[in-house]
This record gives C-alpha cells, sequence and structure tokens, in this order.
C-alpha cells in the first residue's frame, strides 16, 4: 500500500491539486483521499480505481502466480 500511497500523492502533487482539489476532481471523498495518501490497507477498490483513473492506471488483482513471474 505504500507504493499505492506515493503515487497517488506526489502524481496529485505533480498537477498542483490539493488533497481537497482532487477529491472534487475525482468525485471520491476527502477521507477516501486523505486514507490512500496515509497508506491504509481498508480501502474500497472501486474509490482506489476512481483515484486512479484520473492518472490513467486501474488496480486490478493479481494472482500469486503472476506476482511471482511479474518479480522474477
Amino acid at each position: 500500500m505504500k507504493e499505492l500511497a506515493q503515487f497517488v500523492k506526489e502524481r496529485r502533487k505533480e498537477v498542483n491539486l490539493t488533497q481537497e482539489e482532487f477529491s472534487e476532481r475525482t468525485g471520491v471523498a476527502l477521507t477516501v483521499i486523505r486514507k490512500i495518501e496515509q497508506g491504509k490497507t481498508n480501502l474500497n477498490m472501486d474509490k482506489v480505481n476512481s483515484v486512479l483513473k484520473m492518472f490513467g492506471h486501474k488496480l486490478a488483482p493479481v494472482s500469486l502466480k503472476e506476482n511471482k513471474e511479474l518479480n522474477n
């Protein structure tokens, strides 16, 4: 979750948006934006994807086998 938190925070800052402005643009509650950027683990995937969509990304499940292949 640290990678997700860092990615979202860095990209948000690159486009010069506050958390509040980013919340308005993505249609995701400010509390959710804060939880993502803090690296919280109990997040709704649909909300996370709404945030990532702004940067042209999407979070999807990966099997353990796929994960091992990606990391080799």
